[in-house]
């Protein structure tokens, strides 16, 4: 597995570039966008993987997230790598005011119509033609040519695991993701894709793990943890992951608290179980002993060691960049 991280800016990410980071990614949300992001990524670093992880698929046109792609491929050839994500129905319908049903069927479609324009050769027409999108572009000005820069889905359920092995070159984990979940139910969807689409090469695997790693303040960084795994637990789409493991009433706790407005709560509804299946966390010393521990339960490809963000200030989200370089011995001699 090749280390990376989300985007912890330009000065950490100089220094953990150096440290052997290997790869970076970046979401979005209200206040940052994915390919804005990018660029800085792409000016911020030389040698890493670096993409979005993710852009919500549906806030552009297949030709806005191509176009990006082309535009910052000429800084980072050979580098870069788009992760898509369909987004929640409420995102999708009261955000970006964009139509919420079938997800599954459009990002399908989306992927295969930026590949369509990532792909296009100069003087050949661009052309794609599906449910949700119609594209039959000519092209005059000599801007094109065929650029094979990765196009991820980000997965969490088996629909969607399916759709990533049948159309996509990878699927994007999420960070609850635990082994069990990984091994038993995104991996055999995917295969399935893959297998139906004839696909003779195994789609890539990253994916986002909560790390809080602090010798100083262990137990804050524990806690931090225990917050974001419970913010992400208040999102009803995960309920058969939920089911899966065991952990509604939990999970019910956590959404009470989470009405509530309170986040102790909400924190202490997360049992030391579900922290160790989920995250890696505490001093240097116990984050390496989980990653050992999780050997083979963590994507195989590149993980993304993610500093919590419920609630945690971008200071202590830096510091815990910096102290999660310590685990790249340990990932390489896992790996």
């Amino acid at each position: 597995m090749r280390f990376g991280m989300p985007w912890p800016g330009a000065d950490v990410a100089r220094e953990a570039e150096a440290a052997g980071v290997e790869a970076f990614c970046t979401g979005e949300f209200v206040d940052h966008d994915a390919y804005t992001s990018l660029a800085e990524m792409v000016a911020g670093t030389e040698r890493a993987l670096v993409g979005p992880a993710i852009a919500y698929a549906f806030s552009r046109t297949p030709y806005a997230h191509a176009t990006a792609l082309r535009q910052l491929h000429a800084k980072a050839p050979g580098r870069l790598f788009v992760g898509l994500g369909a987004g929640a129905y409420r995102i999708n319908r009261d955000w970006l005011g964009v139509p919420p049903d079938r997800p599954v069927d459009r990002i399908a479609e989306t992927a295969e119509a930026v590949r369509a324009w990532l792909h296009a050769e100069n003087g050949e027409q661009v052309c794609y033609s599906g449910e949700f999108y119609t594209i039959d572009a000519d092209v005059r000005a000599p801007v094109l040519g065929r650029l094979d820069i990765p196009v991820l889905l980000a997965a969490f359920n088996k629909r969607m695991a399916k759709v990533s092995g049948r159309v996509a070159d990878g699927v994007i984990g999420h960070g609850l993701f635990t082994g069990d979940w990984w091994n038993d139910v995104v991996r055999p969807a995917v295969e399935k894709g893959t297998t139906e689409a004839a696909r003779s090469e195994r789609p890539t695997e990253h994916g986002w793990i909560i790390t809080a790693v602090d010798d100083t303040a262990p137990e804050r960084a524990i806690a931090d943890a225990r917050r974001m795994i419970a913010f992400y637990l208040t999102v009803k789409t995960y309920d058969p992951f939920v089911a899966y493991h065991g952990w509604e009433s939990h999970v019910a706790r956590i959404r009470a608290a989470f009405n509530a407005g309170d986040n102790d709560a909400m924190a202490a509804a997360v049992t030391d179980d579900m922290v160790a299946a989920i995250a890696v966390c505490g001093t240097t010393t116990e984050a390496r002993e989980a990653l050992s521990r999780r050997e083979g339960q963590l994507p195989r490809d590149v993980g993304y060691f993610a500093p919590p963000s419920y609630l945690v200030s971008r200071h202590r989200r830096a510091g815990y960049a910096r102290s999660s370089l310590a685990l790249i011995e340990t990932v390489h001699t896992d790996a």
